[in-house]
């Protein structure tokens, strides 16, 4: 039976650029298909952001909506799980399909998962969109295997810092951290990388290979978040048929690929979005990554925030923080 349309506290984003800010909205009555969540932890991602700023390549909003990508929930009404059942969700937010960012939310039972037995659902959910860019990337598309060294670039965001664990833990020979903040690059270090290297302003490609190439040596596998510049000078030190998976532009839209290096060291370059994979594919993915925080193997510094913290937070999550922001509904500001 579909439930009552529910009038729920949701953050609003109203226009392309805008913050969002605090609001109500009414969801419409549960239909077959559909899941009713009561949201316990939704992580800020920097694809929010991305999508609401109203430049994203691949979702534009000009109609006011509710932001959010993923959260952990509890079953509210459903066909498929019993009342009560925690779940993970993935939602892709429109002004027709309100997002994560609220007290409730409705989603397509075909984007819902179990979250397993006994895990932290902060967690749980803190690991989901992060956690899915680094290990499909790395394990799937760059086919990561026993032995390789493995150059992460971007390496201190949440993305990076679970990318370093994952290749630690899959058996990487040497694992390599970039990014430009120092402290954040040193912390890299107790997470399992062997070497970290700084960005510098001003730096050329060729100069920034040379660096690379001493702290790590021929690359297997390039984990890149950044694309520009360090990205040219990572095709550099990449071994003869190294694997490049691209997940962002942080240092730039643009890149140059040589066609003789491309070519000589016959290497495979592919990129991965999140957004454009179905939760299905991205499941093998989620429970390596669950498993690991049960088992303590998997670390990351997350920071929970009420609903109506969110503005601040979406600032803050502008300039980069080293961590992860889940939003806790129920969480007293």
């Amino acid at each position: 039976m579909a439930e009552i349309g529910n009038a729920v506290t949701a953050a609003i984003v109203d226009a392309p650029g805008a913050e969002p800010r605090l609001g109500s909205i009414t969801l419409p009555s549960r239909a077959a298909g559909t899941t009713l969540l009561a949201v316990v932890a939704a992580p800020l991602n920097p694809l929010d952001l991305a999508i609401a700023s109203g430049t994203f390549h691949s979702a534009r909003h000009d109609a006011p909506y509710v932001p959010g990508s993923e959260c952990v929930g509890t079953v509210l009404g459903s066909d498929r799980y019993p009342i009560g059942t925690r779940l993970y969700a993935e939602c892709h937010a429109s002004p027709t399909t309100p997002g994560t960012f609220a007290g409730h939310v409705l989603v397509a039972d075909d984007a819902l998962l179990p979250l397993p037995e006994g895990l932290d659902p902060v967690l749980g959910a803190a690991v989901g969109n992060s956690g899915t860019a680094a290990f499909v990337p790395l394990i799937e598309k760059g086919g990561l295997r026993p032995g390789d060294t493995v150059l992460v670039l971007g390496a201190t965001g949440a993305v990076g810092q679970i990318a370093v664990q994952v290749a630690h833990h899959s058996g990487a020979k040497r694992v390599v951290g970039v990014a430009r903040d120092h402290a954040a690059l040193q912390r890299l270090l107790g997470l399992g990388a062997d070497a970290v290297v700084e960005l510098r302003v001003g730096e050329t490609a060729d100069e920034l290979a040379g660096r690379l190439l001493a702290a790590a040596g021929p690359v297997d596998v390039v984990l890149d978040g950044v694309y520009g510049l360090p990205f040219e000078a990572a095709l550099r030190v990449c071994a003869p048929r190294a694997r490049v998976v691209n997940i962002g532009n942080a240092a730039g839209a643009t890149a140059q690929v040589p066609a003789g290096l491309l070519r000589g060291k016959q290497l495979t370059l592919s990129g991965f979005a999140g957004l454009h994979t179905p939760l299905r594919e991205k499941e093998a993915a989620l429970n390596w990554l669950w498993t690991a925080l049960l088992r303590a193997e998997l670390h990351l510094e997350v920071r929970t925030v009420a609903l109506e913290e969110l503005p601040a937070a979406w600032r803050a999550q502008a300039g980069s923080p080293h961590g992860k922001c889940v939003v806790v509904p129920e969480q007293a500001g």
